[in-house]
């Protein structure tokens, strides 16, 4: 029946057969990145991520066999609220206290990493520029 191959209805509404089933792995990030690169600055959007992903991995490397020690977060936005590379290397310092492997490979190169990368808050922007708004002005009737 095609009917059942598009969709059921129930009460007067499509349900797709395959809502709730297990989806293809890179089919809803697929989507997702898709929404998110109208409303975000692409660019340096995956510019932080890959930063973030490189903290992980790193406290991952200096913590393993210790995770119980490792700090809950190391917030970009609060290194880049600090005014020097000097105060940001200092608070890294702080946070990573309970590491009991040497950090400051890892504090030097990720003060370098966050130079240049802008707040989380300042990636927003405005979405893609349309040069016709969504609903046609309204003429005037003379």
């Amino acid at each position: 029946m095609a009917a059942n191959r598009v969709g059921r209805r129930c009460n007067n509404k499509v349900h797709s057969p395959n809502r709730g089933a297990a989806r293809e792995p890179g089919l809803s990030v697929q989507k997702r990145q898709a929404r998110v690169t109208v409303k975000y600055n692409r660019k340096e959007l995956q510019r932080r991520l890959d930063v973030e992903k490189w903290i992980d991995s790193c406290l991952d490397e200096l913590y393993r066999g210790r995770e119980d020690d490792m700090p809950e977060e190391v917030n970009i936005d609060e290194l880049l609220d600090l005014p020097s590379d000097e105060e940001r290397a200092s608070k890294l310092k702080e946070i990573l206290h309970t590491c009991s492997n040497n950090t400051e490979a890892f504090i030097r190169e990720l003060v370098l990493k966050v130079q240049g990368l802008q707040k989380q808050e300042d990636l927003h922007n405005d979405g893609i520029e349309h040069p016709y708004p969504h609903h046609p002005p309204e003429q005037e009737m003379h």
